[in-house]
């Protein structure tokens, strides 16, 4: 399975009419075939980074699949679609993802994923993104699992990995990890906000301190996903 992970800079005045291009376009056009499924369509939360900046993923079957995707983008069905979404868009980072071993989300039944656009509450995510060393990119890959991804097992955590990625291709192929958090605790997300870790949680022995040794580089995006995204 390969996730299209996509950031759009949005022209601000047609910010509607991009998530409409999603919704009623791409969402029930991927749905025609079963290569892909529009899964996360996500705002970058107003007030916590740059404005009109979306977020989606996109969840592909296979290679063969991504071809014929491409393909259909390039000169197929897809392609009238595409043009017009770049009016709407200034520009559009994209990286093809592949799910790490101990992620949550492995597989995707498409089946099972809504295009309808049914609405839900909408819900706020946390998407980290880490550069580990060169060097100990896989230990970090299994210590993030091993002990930070264990951390949010417990019952009153604010986060829940959802989704833990690298990229299949890119600049630094092997080298990004990327986690989709839902946001469950929105009130420790405040605490957070308006308090200094204390020293205890970055002491020898905490993931806080212990991962410097594997990496010191990541940013954090503050999402929130539209009432109709297929995953909340």
């Amino acid at each position: 399975m390969l996730f299209m992970h996509e950031v759009h800079k949005v022209r601000g005045r047609f910010e509607d009419d991009f998530e409409a291009a999603f919704r009623d376009g791409w969402m029930p056009m991927l749905a025609e075939s079963d290569d892909a499924r529009l899964l996360w369509y996500a705002d970058h939360a107003q007030g916590s980074g740059p404005a009109y900046t979306v977020v989606t993923i996109t969840a592909i079957r296979d290679g063969a699949a991504w071809e014929r995707l491409a393909l259909r983008v390039q000169k197929g069905d897809l392609q009238k679609w595409m043009r017009g979404l770049d009016e709407l868009r200034h520009e559009v980072d994209a990286k093809l993802l592949v799910p790490l071993p101990w992620s949550p989300l492995q597989d995707v039944a498409f089946e099972e994923v809504p295009v309808d656009g049914r609405e839900h509450e909408l819900t706020l995510y946390m998407e980290d993104t880490m550069w580990p060393y060169e060097d100990k990119f896989e230990e970090y890959i299994d210590r993030c699992g091993e002990v930070y991804a264990r951390s949010l097992e417990q019952p009153k955590s604010m986060l829940t990995i959802q989704a833990a990625f690298q990229p299949a291709l890119g600049s630094h192929p092997g080298r990004e990890v990327i986690l989709m958090q839902r946001i469950d605790r929105p009130e420790a997300l405040l605490q957070l906000l308006r308090t200094h870790i204390p020293p205890e949680y970055r002491a020898p022995g905490t993931w806080m301190h212990d991962a410097l040794d594997l990496r010191d580089q990541w940013t954090s995006r503050l999402l929130r996903s539209s009432a109709w995204s297929p995953r909340f």
